[in-house]
């Protein structure tokens, strides 16, 4: 009697596939590095970018370009040198972008209705104070200039300063006393 399965052909085609999956689909080392630093960095990316007053839509848009200028960056063998400061940094660079294209825009249709307020339904009593101590809080973050906005936001994320000096350009100094005066106004803000 035959063996019915020396006959059964492995593929499609009819001819033997050597192991179930070839070279060619297997993610290389440099892909597995790019989705592993995607999977840790994705959520504080888009954070940060929120922060800089970009739509979650364009954000998502803006973390798949970053991902992959981050692969190109490898694949061309430059430098490994911090790649969170990289990511961020270039996040920044095409936020930054963004966000002035979207106001260019947005002056163009200057006319349309301006933006829904936000939801002021009164709550408990805590709940109101809550909400308060955040607009007090949020107000003296965007009273302060936009750099120190970007400080802030990238040591929420928590970057180091030598990371946000690099990030954003500035000197090491610079980032330490931005960071200091923010934090002071914030700490005055909420004694108020």
């Amino acid at each position: 009697m035959k063996d019915m399965a020396a006959d059964t052909p492995t593929s499609l085609t009819g001819f033997a596939v050597a192991g179930s999956v070839s070279a060619s689909t297997r993610p290389s080392r440099l892909e597995d590095e790019v989705v592993a630093l995607f999977d840790q960095l994705r959520a504080p990316v888009l954070r940060y970018l929120l922060s800089l007053r970009i739509t979650i839509p364009d954000a998502e848009e803006i973390i798949q370009e970053v991902f992959l200028s981050l692969f190109r960056h490898l694949k061309q063998n430059k430098s490994r040198a911090n790649l969170q400061a990289w990511i961020f940094k270039v996040a920044h660079n095409i936020g930054v972008k963004r966000r002035a294209q979207a106001w260019r825009e947005s002056q163009r249709f200057s006319d349309a209705d301006p933006a829904l307020a936000e939801d002021c339904n009164p709550g408990p009593e805590e709940a109101l104070a809550a909400r308060q101590r955040q607009q007090r809080l949020l107000a003296v973050v965007r009273a302060l200039p936009e750099q120190d906005q970007w400080c802030l936001s990238l040591r929420a994320e928590g970057l180091r300063y030598r990371e946000i000096s690099e990030v954003l350009g500035m000197s090491l100094g610079s980032v330490a006393s931005s960071l200091e005066k923010s934090l002071a106004r914030l700490t005055r803000a909420e004694r108020i």
